[in-house]
Protein backbone atom coordinates (compact mmCIF):
# COMPACT_ATOMS: atom_id res chain seq x y z
CA UNK A 1 0.00 0.00 0.00
CA UNK A 2 1.33 3.41 -0.97
CA UNK A 3 1.83 5.87 1.89
CA UNK A 4 -0.80 8.60 2.22
CA UNK A 5 0.33 11.88 0.73
CA UNK A 6 0.87 14.41 3.54
CA UNK A 7 -1.69 17.19 3.73
CA UNK A 8 1.00 19.82 3.15
CA UNK A 9 2.19 18.12 -0.06
CA UNK A 10 -1.37 17.83 -1.34
CA UNK A 11 -1.92 21.53 -0.59
CA UNK A 12 1.19 22.51 -2.55
CA UNK A 13 0.01 20.46 -5.53
CA UNK A 14 -3.44 22.03 -5.44
CA UNK A 15 -2.00 25.55 -5.26
CA UNK A 16 0.34 24.84 -8.18
CA UNK A 17 -2.32 23.20 -10.37
CA UNK A 18 -3.92 25.00 -13.32
CA UNK A 19 -7.70 24.85 -13.08
CA UNK A 20 -8.15 26.14 -16.65
CA UNK A 21 -10.88 28.60 -15.73
CA UNK A 22 -13.00 25.83 -14.14
CA UNK A 23 -14.50 24.90 -17.50
CA UNK A 24 -15.26 21.22 -18.26
CA UNK A 25 -12.04 20.88 -20.24
CA UNK A 26 -10.09 22.82 -17.63
CA UNK A 27 -11.29 20.59 -14.80
CA UNK A 28 -10.54 17.43 -16.79
CA UNK A 29 -7.02 18.75 -17.29
CA UNK A 30 -6.85 19.54 -13.55
CA UNK A 31 -7.75 15.95 -12.74
CA UNK A 32 -4.99 14.71 -15.04
CA UNK A 33 -2.45 17.05 -13.42
CA UNK A 34 -3.38 15.64 -10.01
CA UNK A 35 -3.33 12.06 -11.25
CA UNK A 36 -6.95 11.46 -10.30
CA UNK A 37 -9.55 9.55 -12.30
CA UNK A 38 -12.99 10.97 -13.10
CA UNK A 39 -15.98 9.19 -11.55
CA UNK A 40 -19.54 9.83 -10.41
CA UNK A 41 -22.43 11.46 -12.24
CA UNK A 42 -22.70 14.79 -14.09
CA UNK A 43 -24.53 16.33 -11.11
CA UNK A 44 -22.28 14.70 -8.48
CA UNK A 45 -18.85 14.27 -10.09
CA UNK A 46 -15.97 12.83 -8.07
CA UNK A 47 -12.24 12.43 -8.60
CA UNK A 48 -10.70 9.22 -7.33
CA UNK A 49 -7.81 10.29 -5.09
CA UNK A 50 -6.75 6.98 -3.58
CA UNK A 51 -6.73 8.65 -0.18
CA UNK A 52 -8.19 6.72 2.74
CA UNK A 53 -10.21 9.79 3.64
CA UNK A 54 -12.25 9.55 0.44
CA UNK A 55 -12.60 10.91 -3.05
CA UNK A 56 -12.60 14.56 -4.05
CA UNK A 57 -15.94 16.19 -4.86
CA UNK A 58 -16.50 18.69 -7.65
CA UNK A 59 -19.31 21.22 -7.22
CA UNK A 60 -20.93 22.08 -10.54
CA UNK A 61 -22.63 25.41 -11.05
CA UNK A 62 -26.32 25.00 -10.23
CA UNK A 63 -29.18 27.31 -9.39
CA UNK A 64 -27.57 28.45 -6.12
CA UNK A 65 -24.27 29.25 -7.82
CA UNK A 66 -25.14 30.52 -11.29
CA UNK A 67 -25.67 34.20 -10.44
CA UNK A 68 -22.18 34.45 -8.88
CA UNK A 69 -20.04 32.98 -11.67
CA UNK A 70 -18.58 34.39 -14.85
CA UNK A 71 -17.91 31.52 -17.22
CA UNK A 72 -17.01 28.88 -14.62
CA UNK A 73 -18.78 25.50 -14.76
CA UNK A 74 -17.54 24.45 -11.31
CA UNK A 75 -17.06 26.45 -8.11
CA UNK A 76 -14.96 24.12 -5.96
CA UNK A 77 -13.00 20.92 -5.62
CA UNK A 78 -13.24 19.57 -2.06
CA UNK A 79 -10.74 16.95 -0.89
CA UNK A 80 -11.29 15.26 2.50
CA UNK A 81 -7.95 15.20 4.33
CA UNK A 82 -8.91 13.84 7.74
CA UNK A 83 -11.58 11.95 9.62
CA UNK A 84 -12.44 12.01 13.30
CA UNK A 85 -15.15 10.98 15.71
CA UNK A 86 -18.25 13.17 15.31
CA UNK A 87 -17.91 14.94 18.66
CA UNK A 88 -16.81 18.58 18.67
CA UNK A 89 -13.55 17.99 20.54
CA UNK A 90 -12.34 15.33 18.09
CA UNK A 91 -13.37 17.36 15.04
CA UNK A 92 -11.71 20.52 16.36
CA UNK A 93 -8.50 18.60 17.12
CA UNK A 94 -8.42 17.11 13.59
CA UNK A 95 -8.90 20.55 12.05
CA UNK A 96 -6.19 22.01 14.31
CA UNK A 97 -3.71 19.32 13.25
CA UNK A 98 -4.34 20.06 9.57
CA UNK A 99 -4.01 23.80 10.32
CA UNK A 100 -0.60 23.32 11.88
CA UNK A 101 0.68 21.30 8.91
CA UNK A 102 -0.65 23.76 6.35
CA UNK A 103 0.58 26.85 8.16
CA UNK A 104 4.07 25.37 8.37
CA UNK A 105 4.00 24.66 4.63
CA UNK A 106 2.11 27.65 3.20
CA UNK A 107 2.54 30.35 5.83
CA UNK A 108 -0.13 32.15 7.78
CA UNK A 109 -3.54 32.16 6.06
CA UNK A 110 -4.65 35.53 4.71
CA UNK A 111 -8.27 34.97 5.74
CA UNK A 112 -9.88 33.03 8.57
CA UNK A 113 -13.21 32.74 10.31
CA UNK A 114 -16.37 30.69 10.60
CA UNK A 115 -19.04 30.15 7.97
CA UNK A 116 -21.63 29.78 10.74
CA UNK A 117 -24.73 27.94 9.57
CA UNK A 118 -24.62 29.50 6.10
CA UNK A 119 -21.67 28.33 4.05
CA UNK A 120 -20.68 29.42 0.55
CA UNK A 121 -23.62 29.24 -1.87
CA UNK A 122 -26.03 28.55 1.02
CA UNK A 123 -24.46 25.25 1.96
CA UNK A 124 -24.84 24.14 5.59
CA UNK A 125 -21.81 23.14 7.64
CA UNK A 126 -21.34 20.65 10.48
CA UNK A 127 -23.21 21.26 13.73
CA UNK A 128 -20.08 21.38 15.89
CA UNK A 129 -18.76 24.49 14.11
CA UNK A 130 -17.78 25.75 10.68
CA UNK A 131 -14.24 27.16 10.93
CA UNK A 132 -12.21 27.92 7.82
CA UNK A 133 -8.77 29.16 6.86
CA UNK A 134 -8.07 30.61 3.46
CA UNK A 135 -4.91 31.16 1.44
CA UNK A 136 -6.31 33.69 -1.00
CA UNK A 137 -4.87 33.74 -4.48
CA UNK A 138 -5.56 34.66 -8.10
CA UNK A 139 -7.30 33.15 -9.95
CA UNK A 140 -7.82 30.40 -7.35
CA UNK A 141 -7.95 30.20 -3.56
CA UNK A 142 -7.18 27.29 -1.22
CA UNK A 143 -9.36 26.83 1.85
CA UNK A 144 -9.17 24.48 4.82
CA UNK A 145 -12.80 23.91 5.76
CA UNK A 146 -14.66 21.89 8.36
CA UNK A 147 -16.38 19.09 6.46
CA UNK A 148 -19.06 16.63 7.45
CA UNK A 149 -16.61 13.95 8.67
CA UNK A 150 -13.40 15.94 9.11
CA UNK A 151 -11.30 18.72 7.62
CA UNK A 152 -11.30 19.26 3.87
CA UNK A 153 -9.01 21.12 1.49
CA UNK A 154 -11.07 23.12 -0.97
CA UNK A 155 -9.64 24.58 -4.16
CA UNK A 156 -12.00 27.18 -5.58
CA UNK A 157 -12.08 29.99 -8.12
CA UNK A 158 -11.65 33.14 -6.04
CA UNK A 159 -14.25 35.40 -7.60
CA UNK A 160 -17.47 33.32 -7.32
CA UNK A 161 -17.07 32.59 -3.59
CA UNK A 162 -16.19 36.21 -2.81
CA UNK A 163 -18.98 37.47 -5.04
CA UNK A 164 -21.46 35.29 -3.16
CA UNK A 165 -20.22 36.55 0.22
CA UNK A 166 -20.21 40.21 -0.78
CA UNK A 167 -23.75 40.03 -2.14
CA UNK A 168 -25.15 38.70 1.13
CA UNK A 169 -24.75 42.16 2.67
CA UNK A 170 -28.37 43.12 2.06
CA UNK A 171 -29.11 44.13 5.64
CA UNK A 172 -31.84 41.57 6.25
CA UNK A 173 -31.75 39.69 9.55
CA UNK A 174 -29.53 36.60 9.44
CA UNK A 175 -28.39 37.34 5.88
CA UNK A 176 -24.81 36.46 6.91
CA UNK A 177 -23.69 34.14 9.69
CA UNK A 178 -20.39 33.36 11.42
CA UNK A 179 -17.43 35.73 11.48
CA UNK A 180 -14.81 36.81 8.95
CA UNK A 181 -11.25 37.97 9.55
CA UNK A 182 -8.54 39.16 7.18
CA UNK A 183 -4.96 40.26 7.77
CA UNK A 184 -2.70 42.67 5.91
CA UNK A 185 -1.25 40.07 3.59
CA UNK A 186 -0.75 41.44 0.07
CA UNK A 187 -2.89 38.55 -1.14
CA UNK A 188 -5.90 40.42 0.26
CA UNK A 189 -5.55 43.38 -2.08
CA UNK A 190 -8.96 44.15 -3.56
CA UNK A 191 -10.82 41.97 -1.05
CA UNK A 192 -14.39 43.23 -0.64
CA UNK A 193 -16.50 43.13 2.51
CA UNK A 194 -20.28 42.90 2.63
CA UNK A 195 -22.50 45.17 4.66
CA UNK A 196 -23.78 44.01 8.02
CA UNK A 197 -27.28 43.31 9.27
CA UNK A 198 -28.87 44.50 12.51
CA UNK A 199 -30.91 42.42 14.94
CA UNK A 200 -34.35 43.97 15.36
CA UNK A 201 -35.64 41.90 18.26
CA UNK A 202 -34.38 40.22 21.39
CA UNK A 203 -35.53 36.90 19.92
CA UNK A 204 -33.10 37.40 17.04
CA UNK A 205 -30.30 38.33 19.45
CA UNK A 206 -30.99 35.20 21.51
CA UNK A 207 -30.75 32.98 18.44
CA UNK A 208 -27.60 34.63 17.10
CA UNK A 209 -25.85 34.52 20.48
CA UNK A 210 -26.85 30.86 20.92
CA UNK A 211 -25.32 29.90 17.58
CA UNK A 212 -22.16 31.91 18.24
CA UNK A 213 -21.50 30.84 21.83
CA UNK A 214 -22.42 27.19 21.36
CA UNK A 215 -19.74 26.61 18.73
CA UNK A 216 -17.16 29.15 19.90
CA UNK A 217 -14.68 27.00 21.91
CA UNK A 218 -14.64 24.34 19.20
CA UNK A 219 -13.98 26.96 16.54
CA UNK A 220 -11.30 28.86 18.46
CA UNK A 221 -9.57 25.56 19.27
CA UNK A 222 -9.68 24.56 15.61
CA UNK A 223 -8.41 27.97 14.43
CA UNK A 224 -5.79 28.31 17.19
CA UNK A 225 -7.01 31.73 18.34
CA UNK A 226 -8.21 33.40 21.53
CA UNK A 227 -11.13 35.81 21.52
CA UNK A 228 -11.69 38.45 24.17
CA UNK A 229 -15.06 40.11 23.61
CA UNK A 230 -16.46 42.79 25.91
CA UNK A 231 -20.14 43.67 25.65
CA UNK A 232 -21.36 47.12 26.69
CA UNK A 233 -24.98 47.79 27.62
CA UNK A 234 -26.30 51.24 26.85
CA UNK A 235 -28.92 52.45 29.32
CA UNK A 236 -29.96 55.70 30.95
CA UNK A 237 -26.66 55.75 32.89
CA UNK A 238 -24.36 55.47 29.89
CA UNK A 239 -22.87 52.36 28.29
CA UNK A 240 -21.01 50.49 31.02
CA UNK A 241 -19.17 47.20 30.55
CA UNK A 242 -21.71 44.44 31.05
CA UNK A 243 -20.09 41.15 29.94
CA UNK A 244 -16.60 39.84 29.20
CA UNK A 245 -16.63 36.82 26.89
CA UNK A 246 -13.26 35.08 26.67
CA UNK A 247 -12.57 31.91 24.73
CA UNK A 248 -9.59 29.87 23.58
CA UNK A 249 -9.97 26.17 24.45
CA UNK A 250 -12.73 26.99 26.99
CA UNK A 251 -15.51 29.55 27.05
CA UNK A 252 -15.89 31.76 30.11
CA UNK A 253 -18.23 34.71 30.55
CA UNK A 254 -17.96 37.37 33.24
CA UNK A 255 -20.80 39.69 34.25
CA UNK A 256 -20.28 43.21 35.57
CA UNK A 257 -23.74 43.64 37.01
CA UNK A 258 -25.18 46.88 38.38
CA UNK A 259 -26.16 46.90 42.02
CA UNK A 260 -29.91 47.02 41.56
CA UNK A 261 -30.54 43.35 40.73
CA UNK A 262 -29.31 39.92 41.81
CA UNK A 263 -27.32 38.09 39.10
CA UNK A 264 -27.43 34.85 41.08
CA UNK A 265 -31.21 34.77 40.62
CA UNK A 266 -30.67 34.74 36.86
CA UNK A 267 -28.10 31.92 36.95
CA UNK A 268 -24.71 33.59 37.38
CA UNK A 269 -22.21 32.00 39.76
CA UNK A 270 -18.99 33.01 41.49
CA UNK A 271 -15.46 31.68 41.32
CA UNK A 272 -16.46 29.11 43.96
CA UNK A 273 -18.99 27.61 41.54
CA UNK A 274 -16.72 28.05 38.52
CA UNK A 275 -13.12 27.53 39.69
CA UNK A 276 -11.85 27.15 36.11
CA UNK A 277 -12.39 30.89 35.66
CA UNK A 278 -9.76 31.73 38.30
CA UNK A 279 -7.07 31.50 35.62
CA UNK A 280 -8.83 34.24 33.65
CA UNK A 281 -10.04 36.70 36.29
CA UNK A 282 -9.16 37.41 39.90
CA UNK A 283 -11.44 36.08 42.62
CA UNK A 284 -13.65 39.16 42.81
CA UNK A 285 -13.46 40.99 39.49
CA UNK A 286 -15.90 40.21 38.03
CA UNK A 287 -17.79 38.66 40.92
CA UNK A 288 -20.31 37.00 38.63
CA UNK A 289 -19.26 34.50 36.00
CA UNK A 290 -19.97 31.28 34.11
CA UNK A 291 -17.58 28.57 32.94
CA UNK A 292 -19.25 27.16 29.81
CA UNK A 293 -16.60 24.52 29.08
CA UNK A 294 -14.61 23.41 26.07
CA UNK A 295 -15.49 22.18 22.58
CA UNK A 296 -18.99 20.73 22.50
CA UNK A 297 -19.80 21.73 26.09
CA UNK A 298 -21.51 25.14 25.91
CA UNK A 299 -25.29 25.16 26.01
CA UNK A 300 -25.70 27.96 23.52
CA UNK A 301 -29.40 28.61 24.06
CA UNK A 302 -29.08 28.73 27.86
CA UNK A 303 -26.10 31.09 27.69
CA UNK A 304 -27.86 33.35 25.21
CA UNK A 305 -30.99 33.51 27.34
CA UNK A 306 -28.84 34.34 30.38
CA UNK A 307 -27.07 37.20 28.61
CA UNK A 308 -30.26 38.66 27.16
CA UNK A 309 -32.13 38.44 30.48
CA UNK A 310 -29.20 40.11 32.24
CA UNK A 311 -28.92 42.87 29.66
CA UNK A 312 -32.62 43.67 29.90
CA UNK A 313 -32.51 43.60 33.70
CA UNK A 314 -29.61 46.07 33.51
CA UNK A 315 -31.76 48.53 31.57
CA UNK A 316 -30.69 47.71 28.01
CA UNK A 317 -34.01 48.30 26.28
CA UNK A 318 -33.20 47.71 22.62
CA UNK A 319 -30.96 45.17 20.83
CA UNK A 320 -29.04 48.02 19.20
CA UNK A 321 -27.96 49.07 22.70
CA UNK A 322 -26.04 45.83 23.29
CA UNK A 323 -22.66 46.71 21.83
CA UNK A 324 -19.68 44.47 21.05
CA UNK A 325 -16.47 46.20 22.14
CA UNK A 326 -14.13 47.14 19.34
CA UNK A 327 -11.32 45.29 21.11
CA UNK A 328 -12.85 42.03 19.90
CA UNK A 329 -12.27 43.06 16.29
CA UNK A 330 -8.51 42.43 16.46
CA UNK A 331 -7.37 38.84 16.94
CA UNK A 332 -3.88 37.54 16.19
CA UNK A 333 -3.27 40.05 13.41
CA UNK A 334 -6.70 39.66 11.84
CA UNK A 335 -9.43 42.31 11.58
CA UNK A 336 -12.63 40.44 12.39
CA UNK A 337 -16.26 41.26 11.71
CA UNK A 338 -18.81 39.24 13.68
CA UNK A 339 -21.47 39.16 10.99
CA UNK A 340 -23.62 36.50 12.60
CA UNK A 341 -24.30 38.41 15.81
CA UNK A 342 -26.25 41.25 14.25
CA UNK A 343 -25.01 43.60 16.99
CA UNK A 344 -23.27 46.96 16.66
CA UNK A 345 -19.54 47.28 17.36
CA UNK A 346 -18.14 50.28 19.17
Amino acid sequence: MEPVEPVADLARRLVAADSGGWTPDGVKSLAEQLGWAWEGTPTHPELVTGRSTGNARLRPVGRFEERYVSGESYVELAVPVGTAAPDAAAQAAAFAEARRELTAALGKPSVMGSHGDLGPFYDSGPLWGAPFLRWRGRPDTLELRAGKAGPELVLQPTDPAENWFWRQGVGEENSISGFFGSNRDRANAGLGFPGRWTARSWETVTRSLADFLGALPAETTALGISIGMPFYGRNDRGAPLLFDVTCSDRLSIGCFAPDDFDPAALGWGTVAQHPQTASIWSDDDPVWRVDAGGPGDPKGSQLAELLVATARAAGVNDPTDLIVGGEASYVDGYDITYYGLGLPTG
